[in-house]
């Protein structure tokens, strides 16, 4: 997967690169951009109880990389960028293994979404050239959906559908190749996390997780 997301970001620079404009002077004004990637979730430690059989539950789930879309606008300083951020991770469980026995559920169906509404701040290491390097990070909140999770084909769910809202945070960096005055595109990384959110209070199920994940991502970026 890593090595996929270095060709992608490769083929997109080589692509980019003879339609770029000479480099110019920053110029402060608003923006907005939209970004489309991919999201590779970190396990997840689950902890919580099963009421059903009246047992604890600690687990660790694996998901399989997911998508990851998103928005944003802001207004750029020259050297410091502030913006708002909305965004959509989605990932689909690859397996469930119970902590105490060692038991590993590879056949898993259910999946975690998560919406964020960010606020970021970035700084713009403007040269010579078209390339500009920046970094950054922000924090916000994210509402979060776990689906009925089933195993290998229990009608049982493992885990029940439910929904929460957590603080969320996130930090990266990345590469804005200008296209000319007013369009760019944006080669992005972001690391994003969650606090411990909480499903199934009122449910026969609950379950505590945080949302870890790596993000890359392109973007295209215009200004005003």
């Amino acid at each position: 997967m890593k090595r996929n997301l270095i060709v992608i970001a490769a083929l997109v620079t080589t692509l980019a690169l003879p339609a770029v404009c000479p480099a110019a002077p920053a110029r402060p004004g608003a923006y907005v951009s939209g970004f489309l990637g991919v999201n590779v979730p970190r396990d997840a430690d689950v902890t919580g109880t099963d009421f059903l059989i009246g047992a604890d539950i600690d687990e660790r789930v694996a998901f399989d990389p997911g998508l990851n879309i998103g928005g944003t606008g802001g207004y750029d300083f020259g050297i410091i960028r502030l913006e708002g951020e909305l965004s959509y991770k989605h990932a689909e469980m690859k397996s469930i293994t119970e902590r105490a026995s060692g038991t590993r559920f590879s056949d898993v169906d259910g999946n975690l979404g998560v919406l964020a509404m960010m606020f970021n701040g970035f700084f713009d290491l403007h040269n010579s050239t078209p390339v500009t390097p920046y970094w950054g990070g922000g924090i916000g909140f994210a509402a979060m959906h776990l689906s009925d999770t089933f195993v290998s084909g229990d009608p049982i769910p493992f885990y029940q559908e439910d929904d929460d809202t957590v603080f969320a945070y996130q930090a990266g960096a990345g590469l804005e190749i200008a296209l000319n005055r007013q369009f760019s595109l944006d080669l992005g990384y972001r690391y994003f996390g969650t606090a411990s959110a909480t499903f199934g209070l009122d449910k026969d199920i609950t379950t505590d997780l945080k949302y870890e994940s790596h993000n890359a991502s392109v973007g295209f970026r215009v200004k005003f």
